[in-house]
């Protein structure tokens, strides 16, 4: 099992547990803003703090200049907005005044950042004496003399933090967090290279873009070669993933304010290489009837009580001509046949987009715990006529009682899978993997579930009789049943004694 060790998220939950016990009686999506903005502050700070000192060790004059800094895509500080200035007043009753502060002369100074940055730290709430205990971590356990490690410890502690928020704010947490194992997956299978543009329509906190990047680099490429585009209707979650890009050095474009993706298409020309998203499951009242007429609805129009045919078209009408798409969607769009999702979906795959199908297992979401599909639509497949199914519900392993996650090795065999079967090298696996036409589709109704398709895991052969199997379980079955009349009778009867009837 791949993961990470006890010294890999020393600091990540060294933040995590300081930060805890400033909770209190906030509410926690206040909370998070409190945490991941002084992420954002340290980052920032840091990485100025270096530029700082190259530009004053050349003696030019020029430590003072913001458009040195912009040049090398690095925020100017204002001197009151310095972390120095923060750690020392860590330990004084102003310190949430102090913050407050230093955002706001941040954005003051960097307009891209512009009511981006939270302002909550001198609320009565927050409890001034942890604050600045947490403030003293992020100072003393950080070396900025190597920016990049830095960053990355930034950037770990901001996906961390994240994640735990994701755990603690239930179904609201799935509105800005997809667990890491899902977008790995979609990575890997995707594949994305240097130089492509890489969109979600409803980006969250930018998980996909940062893993898309990670993916790139590991690749032996360069994480900043990759145009980022992005939107997000919620006001917090899209500030939120702002800083995300800025503390991974990612250059985004998010536009320049929150919005409905369906209603204010903030990216209307774009054409996207690839396209990952976790878009909200089974949502309803998308506005259907204000946008019957939309170009959009290509193989025809989504229902007003889900949105999940929608999204989908919204994407395929982004793709660039050689696109590929991996999107999240609870089980119920493989089958649906109700208003007219039927009839899109078989469009859809008589078009011949389908390119492959993963059911994946329950528990891999903090907030919900149905069965969610991968689906990946490409245009100009290599088989073409062909879909890959997957069943990888068995896969993946137990991290607590309520949540699963794969491990490395598991990402890569659906990975090397899609891989083999786009190569032309595939073997189908009983229970596991399936290729199926167009036409062996067609004759399922259009149904995409990957059960119809890969069959049942062959079972070793124990050595026992097919006859004597079938008379011992069911002689077994018949003892339990008689067990559990007897068991019922013994309750009825207690319950009987105590004036209970049932």
């Amino acid at each position: 099992m791949t993961g990470k060790n006890n010294t890999d998220i020393g600091f990540e939950k060294q933040i995590w547990d300081a930060a805890c016990v400033l909770w209190g009686h906030i509410p926690a999506a206040e909370y998070r803003k409190v945490i991941v903005g002084l992420i954002f502050l340290r980052y920032i700070g840091s990485a100025f703090e270096k530029r700082y000192n190259e530009l004053a060790a050349e003696g030019d004059g020029f430590e003072n200049e913001p458009d040195a800094y912009m040049m090398k895509n690095i925020f100017f500080v204002p001197e009151k907005a310095r972390w120095s200035v923060v750690a020392a007043a860590a330990h004084t009753p102003e310190i949430g005044i102090v913050i407050d502060d230093a955002m706001s002369a941040i954005e003051e100074e960097n307009k891209t950042l512009k009511n981006v940055l939270p302002k909550n730290y001198a609320s009565p709430d927050l409890d001034k004496r942890v604050l600045g205990e947490v403030v003293d971590l992020f100072t003393n356990n950080m070396d900025m003399t190597d920016t990049e490690d830095s960053k990355d410890l930034l950037g770990r502690t901001y996906e961390y933090c994240i994640a735990q928020f994701a755990v603690y704010e239930g179904v609201k947490g799935g509105e800005f967090y997809t667990p890491s194992s899902i977008v790995k997956t979609i990575v890997a299978i995707l594949n994305p290279f240097e130089n492509c543009r890489v969109y979600d329509p409803c980006c969250g906190s930018g998980g996909m873009f940062v893993q898309s990047a990670k993916f790139i680099q590991a690749h032996s490429g360069n994480r900043g070669n990759i145009s980022v585009y992005g939107q997000e209707s919620n006001a917090d979650t899209w500030k939120m993933a702002k800083m995300n890009m800025a503390i991974r050095g990612i250059d985004a474009d998010f536009g320049a304010y929150h919005a409905d993706t369906f209603f204010n298409d903030l990216h209307k020309t774009l054409k996207a290489d690839f396209i990952m998203a976790n878009p909200p499951f089974n949502l309803s009242n998308w506005g259907r009837d204000k946008l019957k007429d939309d170009m959009r609805w290509k193989y025809g129009i989504p229902p007003a009580g889900n949105a999940n045919y929608a999204w989908i078209q919204h994407m395929i009408h982004h793709l660039a001509p050689n696109g590929k798409i991996g999107l999240v969607l609870a089980n119920g769009a493989l089958s649906t046949q109700s208003s007219g999702e039927g009839e899109i979906r078989k469009n859809i795959i008589e078009a011949d987009l389908i390119e492959g199908i993963v059911a994946m297992p329950t528990q891999l979401f903090y907030s919900v715990t149905i069965p969610v599909t991968l689906w990946f639509i490409s245009k100009n497949k290599k088989q073409k006529g062909k879909t890959l199914f997957i069943d990888a519900r068995k896969m993946g392993y137990m991290v607590d009682r309520k949540h699963r996650d794969f491990t490395d090795e598991d990402i890569k065999k659906l990975a090397d899978t899609f891989r083999a079967f786009q190569n032309g090298d595939f073997e189908e696996v009983k229970g596991f993997c399936a290729a199926a036409t167009i036409e062996e589709i067609a004759k399922q109704d259009y149904i995409l579930t990957p059960g119809r398709y890969i069959g049942i895991e062959e079972q070793e052969d124990d050595g026992e009789p097919f006859d004597e199997k079938m008379k011992r379980l069911t002689a077994e079955l018949s003892d339990m049943f008689k067990k559990s009349h007897e068991l019922e009778n013994e309750i009825r009867d207690k319950l009987g004694a105590i004036g209970y009837e049932i």
